[in-house]
């Protein structure tokens, strides 16, 4: 039986061709005996080795055929019909369901299954499966199930020489591995010879390199992912230039706007508007505008608003704004952070330009480096600014709601949790990240960690996760992954807002005797009466009898509610606790 193979490859796949001949057999070497070595011989039992010196290879090649998976679907209208019978058709349908009735198999199976329908029905009004056994326990001090952490999974530094700030992080709107670090210089005239102006998008899963280099005319102080789009990022630079990249077109930018009609100071906010095109957005700059756009013409802006809180629309008065605030919930409405350190709430479609500057917030004394609207109560927004936190309400505008303690060194930007309502982070500039959970303590972080030696500047949490990505001055992004923050607890959304209206009806009481008490001054020098000065503590005691009053008041609503209705739960027993320790501790601290 012959044996062959044969080489289907091709002849390029091989080296050269082996050209075979017969001849005859020559001796190549002669070893002759040698009788001395007789006497070194040492007689062994006899061992059986196999020695193989060829290494054994298979080979196997097979050619499949590509399977298309298709997925459909079918939308049952009304049940499975015979073809012969028209579902439309009354007349059909109703003579088949009778001839259907008729069958004993029909009757036998609805016999059957009544029997043990009949079973189930009286087993759960036995037994009530819905029963909450541990509707009572909650617990103000129930921690989530893991302790609070915090570990880097990753750390990307600047890939140049000279180090820039990571000014602005955006993560890819859809896989979330990518992200988007815009890197300057913020020092004020500062020039270093040779310095970069790239931005990089970066690849978590190879974060060795950037995946994509972004060449701006000037460096990017902001920029942002296109929600609806994940090719195009809208960017603002540290010259006023607005711009925008297309990640399908290369590195440069698709179009820029013009220097004369477009901003002539940093950028340091930009967002992207929620409309039908997906090209409309807007920014904000130092130079006190705010300036609409629409990227497929960004040689002038759509609209503008100048930030002058005194409704003159002067240039010369205008705020600086360093942070700006856009939820796509509220599309007309937006926050922008000044560096003077009021927050100033805008409404774009107001009639005229003095109406569109709607209401200011006042409570820092420095520069607002973030504002922040919480995701779950849109109305409640957060401010980073000089050496505190502040939380806001839409309703109060003459203080702040909560607020963290003073920090020794600055806060540079914060961001609300995207799974937890009460939960929010905050980057400082000795390095290290904290993260509040307000619901269960005030005064000190949940937990502090020492990012890095050198100040953290930005700050982003992906959506829905528990990964958060810090930007550095020396544009060292590090990525932790915290534990404890990413689970919403039972009935934290209802204690958390209850908890923020608590809040508020408190401010608006502070608010309402304190216009009493200018009113009254008022009054008396009017008439030229003789001013008696008030004592502080009479009226920290009268403010706090009446805060109490309230709460005494809203007890008994409840108690009678409960009374009228044995079968319902008055489920707010938490936050009255809540709201009657808060009192004590928050209320010396706010007349101080």
């Amino acid at each position: 039986m012959d044996i062959t193979y044969t080489y289907t490859r091709k002849r390029s796949e091989f080296g050269r061709p082996c050209n075979f001949s017969d001849r005859p057999g020559t001796v190549d070497v002669d070893i002759q005996p040698d009788p001395s070595l007789a006497r070194a011989f040492v007689p062994r039992n006899p061992v059986d080795v196999g020695v193989q010196h060829s290494c054994e290879m298979s080979e196997h090649e097979v050619n499949t055929e590509p399977v298309e998976v298709v997925s459909r679907g079918m939308n049952h209208v009304e049940g499975g019909w015979p073809k012969d019978i028209d579902p439309q058709s009354v007349e059909k349908t109703t003579r088949y369901r009778k001839k259907v009735q008729k069958d004993e198999n029909y009757i036998t199976t609805v016999t059957r299954l009544g029997a043990l329908m009949e079973h189930y029905i009286k087993q759960n009004n036995a037994i009530d499966i819905y029963e909450e056994y541990f509707a009572d326990d909650d617990d103000v001090t129930e921690l989530q199930g893991e302790p609070p952490a915090a570990k880097t999974i990753n750390i990307i530094r600047d890939p140049n020489a000279t180090k820039r700030t990571a000014t602005c992080l955006s993560w890819h709107p859809n896989t979330h591995q990518k992200l988007a670090v815009a890197y300057s210089s913020l020092e004020f005239q500062r020039k270093v010879k040779d310095m970069s102006f790239d931005s990089y998008i970066w690849d978590l899963e190879n974060s060795k390199e950037p995946e994509m280099v972004l060449k701006p005319p000037s460096p990017l102080v902001t920029l942002k992912y296109n929600p609806k789009d994940s090719h195009l990022l809208l960017g603002g630079s540290y010259s006023g230039l607005m711009g925008y990249w297309d990640t399908r077109k290369g590195s440069l930018p698709v179009e820029i706007s013009t220097i004369e009609l477009g901003h002539r100071e940093p950028v340091y906010g930009a967002f992207w508007l929620e409309s039908k095109t997906g090209t409309e957005c807007f920014s904000a700059s130092t130079d006190g505008q705010v300036l609409w756009w629409d990227i497929r013409k960004l040689s002038e802006p759509t609209e503008s608003l100048i930030l002058d809180i005194t409704r003159e629309g002067l240039k010369d008065k205008a705020l600086g704004a360093i942070s700006l605030e856009f939820e796509p919930t509220m599309p007309n409405e937006f926050l922008v952070g000044t560096e003077q350190g009021t927050i100033i709430s805008c409404n774009r479609k107001a009639k005229t330009p003095a109406d569109k500057i709607s209401s200011t917030f006042s409570g820092h004394y420095g520069p607002v480096y973030a504002v922040a609207r919480n995701p779950f109560h849109p109305r409640i927004f957060l401010s980073v600014g000089d050496r505190s936190a502040q939380i806001w309400s839409d309703e109060i505008h003459e203080s702040s709601i909560l607020g963290t303690k003073y920090h020794h060194t600055y806060l540079m930007d914060g961001c609300w949790s995207t799974v937890r309502p009460t939960v929010f982070f905050t980057a400082k500039w000795d390095g290290t990240l904290d993260i509040w959970d307000f619901l269960y303590n005030q005064k000190d972080p949940s937990l502090s960690v020492k990012v890095c030696d050198e100040p953290l500047f930005s700050l982003r949490l992906q959506d829905n996760s528990s990964i958060i990505a810090c930007g550095s001055k020396l544009g060292t992004i590090t990525l932790l992954q915290t534990s404890g923050f990413s689970t919403l607890q039972r009935s934290e959304k209802e204690q958390s807002s209850e908890m923020f209206e608590r809040e508020v009806r408190r401010e608006k009481v502070l608010a309402l005797r304190l216009r009493e008490m200018l009113l009254k001054e008022s009054t008396k020098s009017e008439h030229q009466e003789v001013k008696v000065e008030e004592n502080p503590q009479e009226v920290f005691e009268s403010v706090r009898k009446e805060f109490f009053e309230i709460i005494e008041q809203e007890k008994q609503r409840r108690a009678q509610a409960e009374a009228q209705h044995p079968c319902g739960q008055v489920k707010d027993h938490v936050g009255e606790e809540a709201a009657a320790k808060g009192e004590e501790s928050q209320l010396p601290k706010d007349q101080e």
